[in-house]
């Protein structure tokens, strides 16, 4: 091969490269695409690790990768500052998680209203879940405390089961707070239908991780896995505000 042959090869190689490195946006979708076609990415920008990229997937969660998409890493990233370890990751998964929960429209939500509301947390729950039914039971304290209380469906068993059936009939009953009040402490509640979100509240739970209940999500969107009693929950989620 001639001189001017492998220069023109070599330009087009360099070429290719730089191409690459300037839409690494780019490179990291075909590389994650090629593994799952269904992987719902949000938003791909740079980490504040040098050379390390955040891919953001739709619901919050946060995956790792260099810039050209070959390596991929899935935990948590910390940044040592003030000799105490932050954890960024969760700071985003959590920002993004409050940035869903808190565009819900409060219409579709059963809500628990605090007369002097200093914080809300959000809780998907179900009607069946014994400790659903013990912080149902604190929910007045909660609101003495200045925590209102919005509720949003999480059917455990699926939308095919009883208790997404009577998820239904609490959101769809002419008083929902009510209703709540009569499924938390296993009263029979009237069978209603209408127009509801049980649905599309429970994919947003499976989406943002949801995989039991209660699960409460903070107003900072940070999420605190079961039950907590009212003092200290309502601590955390004012400490959080």
């Amino acid at each position: 091969m001639s001189l001017t042959r492998i220069s023109v090869a070599l330009a087009l190689v360099l070429g290719s490269s730089l191409s690459l490195a300037a839409d690494p946006d780019q490179a990291i979708r075909q590389s994650l695409t090629s593994l799952d076609a269904r992987l719902p990415i949000e938003a791909i920008a740079e980490s504040p690790m040098p050379g390390i990229y955040q891919v953001q997937l739709k619901g919050g969660r946060q995956l790792y990768t260099s810039a050209d998409g070959q390596f991929l890493l899935q935990g948590y990233l910390f940044q040592v500052k003030d000799g105490k370890a932050i954890n960024l990751t969760e700071i985003e998964e959590s920002r993004a998680v409050a940035k869903q929960v808190n565009a819900i429209p409060v219409e579709e939500m059963v809500v628990f209203a605090a007369q002097d509301k200093k914080t809300h947390i959000t809780v998907f729950t179900d009607t069946d879940c014994g400790y659903c039914q013990k912080l149902h039971s604190e929910v007045p304290e909660l609101n003495r405390l200045g925590v209102e209380v919005r509720y949003l469906a999480f059917p455990r068993q699926g939308l095919n089961s009883p208790a997404a059936k009577e998820l239904v009939n609490v959101w769809c009953a002419k008083d929902p707070q009510e209703a709540m009040n009569l499924a938390k402490t296993r009263q029979p509640v009237p069978e209603a239908n209408c127009d509801n979100p049980v649905a599309k509240q429970y994919q947003l739970g499976q989406m943002i991780g949801v995989n039991g209940t209660p699960a409460i999500v903070l107003a900072n969107g940070k999420m605190i896995p079961g039950y907590q009693p009212a003092p200290q929950l309502a601590k955390i989620a004012l400490e959080s505000n």
